[in-house]
């Protein structure tokens, strides 16, 4: 049975790892990549800085940078831990919907990018119409990815959030 267990837990480690490697390929800082799968694939429901450190093999500064990105864009969340002075983390509940909804200031970002692109090259360059689309296909993510969200939540949670 404890073969099992072992078992059990290398494998999440390993889909952990893999999480975190994905998550740094698009972007995020390693070590912070690596704090959110821990917690994501965690057993538990909570965990610490400093389990986290030791489980990661990160330094404490590592797993605290990591926990300041993470918490203020609403992935995860600091939760308090009866009998424990330690303060206690996990994934934020909605987590993945909140992410998703944070992508509204890449989308102004690119169709802005694409606008003074319009302007400088012109409506009708080639690279007018190859802006315009990227334009419009921002436009149209930041239209429709709130809808999209907001079903999510009716249908995953049952209410609106």
């Amino acid at each position: 049975m404890a073969h099992l267990v072992r078992a059990h837990r290398a494998r999440l480690a390993e889909l952990a790892e893999s999480f975190a490697l994905t998550m740094a390929q698009n972007g995020m800082q390693k070590a912070t990549a690596r704090v959110l799968a821990a917690l994501v694939f965690s057993p538990g429901a909570t965990m610490t800085a400093g389990e986290l450190a030791e489980q990661l093999r990160l330094s404490s500064g590592s797993v605290s940078g990591a926990i300041k990105q993470l918490t203020p864009i609403g992935l995860i969340e600091r939760v308090p831990a009866p009998g424990s002075r330690r303060d206690h983390f996990r994934v934020r509940r909605g987590a993945w919907a909140t992410l998703m909804g944070g992508q509204n200031a890449i989308f102004d970002v690119m169709q802005r990018a694409a606008r003074d692109g319009i302007d400088t090259a012109g409506a009708d360059s080639v690279a007018g119409r190859r802006l315009a689309e990227m334009h419009d296909f921002y436009g149209y993510l930041a239209t429709e990815l709130p809808a999209l969200i907001d079903r999510w939540h009716q249908r995953y949670h049952g209410d609106g959030r």
